[in-house]
């Protein structure tokens, strides 16, 4: 649909106007005589024809400017002008997202409708909320987007053309639209100009929904509808939230295509030996992915099809907090023009940023593009796996640092999702907790968790080849205040030997209580800290230990439904 609109509506005229801004060039560049004078505009305000892009058809109608997929400069441009963020010293564009500075569960929502209702697993991540709520919010937002510019980012999710879907983002903040430019898929003129969107994503942070009146949490709300494939977000500036509703989408319909989709990073060697990285905050995914001697494929989301290993996104969502060159040089040397930093600290005079102020939050983030990486696999694909990585950091100290799994315990593991939380990391935890996500990433599976573990037992069935490692990043010789965290350079040595194929000849032991196999030796690693209960002093007191978090493992197993028999065999054995 074509509208016509006069310059003269647009509330930005005096910053974007192209007649304005080739003038202030020209004045940079010296081309105007001193004598210039310009001409008198006439008194018929000049009249554009721009197309709203197809959003008349969403109900989106009466806009102001509608932007699609503008040039990065431009976006940065758009952003500054509208004071939405500022340059780094970096050449990164800083926004602050304000209240909300990482993602709010509590205010995610799924539409409960006759297409889908059956089939979600609704649950504390998966809250429902009827369709008469969602149609009243979504008038709220065609409502507060009349008069107002929008931008349009228009790409794809998926890297196999084969289970490829078009993404829409609608948002109100130019730097929003930039966050989804570098992190979806974008796509080459030709693909623009025939570009369908399968999902479409509305953003709209200055709307605030009114909690007694919607029926929602607050004021913010991510509403997905898995039937008109919509996601409407409103209240909230943090960026992830587009980016995990995508996921959430994905996680839905690829099952339907008889594609696991995976919270995981991705990489491979020079001969396209593909490994997998699955772990929750704080269990080294980002860091022991991010390998200069492989190939990245992919940070964070990926699906395991028939055909291999395929990334949903077009970029990177790093933390930064505490970041350092010396550890993480492609992340830092990533960090420049066109990237996006959210609630990074800069120097007021210099614009140098502070990665250890975690004043704003802990939870300080860049997105990028995939491109930023030297050694980026592009497009996202690669082979089946020949190894996969379940990261834990256990602060009970009881896991061994490496160990390998059956296919059945790989199910198990996959849909327990552990991991623990030490003091510091949350506000009121004083002792180690035990947390399990199913399939480390539960809060976007729209489905039971039975579900994505049957397919991954599934693809390891097709695959016998591929191995799967449990490896404890977390503390030996003791729990968290008393024992040690496990040297990082003996994991990456335990990492390395995984992948690279050094564990297939190794000699392996059954572990008394979780039955996990213990490696006997590991080339650079000291065969004394490999079986952990040898790195405590007190036998028996490890053994206590062990038998309290196989405890909780068993609890939070009771919750699923549908699991096979044989998964259940693998749980941890306590007598």
């Amino acid at each position: 649909m074509e509208t016509t609109r006069s310059i003269n509506q647009n509330p930005y005229q005096d910053v974007f106007s192209p007649t304005l801004i080739n003038s202030r060039l020209a004045d940079q560049q010296g081309d105007f005589p001193t004598n210039y004078t310009p001409k008198k505009q006439t008194e018929q305000p000049l009249l554009l024809e721009l197309s709203d892009y197809g959003l008349g058809e969403l109900g989106l109608r009466n806009l102001g400017h509608v932007y699609r997929n503008l040039a990065i400069p431009i976006l940065v441009e758009h952003s500054i002008a509208r004071i939405e963020g500022i340059l780094s010293a970096n050449g990164a564009l800083c926004v602050k997202t304000g209240k909300y500075t990482g993602r709010s569960p509590h205010d995610k929502y799924m539409v409960d409708e006759a297409e889908s209702r059956d089939e979600i697993h609704w649950s504390k991540t998966n809250v429902p909320i009827p369709e008469f709520n969602f149609d009243r919010l979504y008038r709220r937002v065609r409502s507060y987007v009349q008069g107002r510019d929008l931008y349009i980012f228009d790409g794809y999710v998926g890297a196999d053309p084969q289970y490829q879907y078009g993404v829409r983002v609608i948002t109100e903040r130019a730097s929003q639209s930039l966050f989804a430019q570098q992190l979806f898929i974008r796509p080459t003129p030709e693909q623009l100009q025939t570009h369908h969107a399968d999902f479409t994503v509305i953003a709209v942070p200055g709307l605030h929904a009114d909690p007694e009146d919607d029926g929602i949490n607050s004021e913010a709300f991510i509403v997905l509808n898995l039937s008109k494939k919509m996601v409407i977000i409103g209240g909230s500036k943090y960026a992830g939230e587009i980016k995990k509703s995508v996921f959430s989408l994905m996680n839905y319909f690829m099952t339907k295509a008889d594609v696991l989709p995976m919270h995981c990073a991705a990489n491979m060697d020079a001969d396209g030996n593909t490994a997998l990285f699955f772990g929750l905050s704080g269990t080294g995914k980002t860091t022991l992915s991010a390998d200069p001697q492989r190939y990245l494929i992919g940070d964070d989301e990926h699906g395991w099809s028939d055909h291999g290993v395929f990334n949903f996104e077009g970029g990177c969502y790093a933390k930064t907090i505490k970041l350092r060159r010396e550890q993480e040089p492609q992340i830092w040397d990533a960090i420049r023009f066109g990237a996006l930093m959210e609630n990074v600290v800069l120097d007021h005079d210099t614009r140098v940023p502070d990665y250890d102020d975690s004043s704003l939050t802990e939870n300080t983030r860049v997105a990028y593009p995939i491109e930023y990486i030297p050694n980026a696999v592009i497009p996202g694909v690669g082979r089946h796996p020949k190894t996969i990585i379940f990261l834990t950091a256990d602060a009970f100290g009881v896991l061994p640092p490496i160990a390998k799994l059956t296919s059945l315990q790989a199910m198990y593991h996959f849909m327990s999702g552990y991991t623990s939380k030490v003091a510091g990391t949350e506000r009121g935890i004083k002792d180690p907790e035990a947390t399990f996500s199913a399939g480390f990433g539960k809060c976007f599976l729209p489905l039971a968790a039975s579900v994505y573990a049957k397919l991954l037992g599934k693809r390891l069935e097709e695959h016998p080849e591929t191995k799967v490692y449990l490896v404890n990043t977390g503390w030996s010789g003791g729990p968290y205040g008393v024992g040690e965290r496990v040297a990082i350079a003996h994991t990456r040595a335990m990492v390395s030997a995984a992948v690279n194929g050094d564990l297939d000849q190794v000699k392996f032991n059954p572990h008394p209580i979780f039955k996990v196999l213990i490696p006997e030796t590991i080339p650079g690693v000291p065969d004394e800290i490999l079986d952990p209960v040898k790195t405590w002093k007190d036998p028996q007191e490890y053994e206590k230990q062990a038998k309290q978090l196989a405890q909780l493992f068993v609890e939070n197993f009771q919750k699923f439904e549908g699991v096979p028999e044989s998964v259940l065999e693998a749980q941890p054995h306590i007598n």
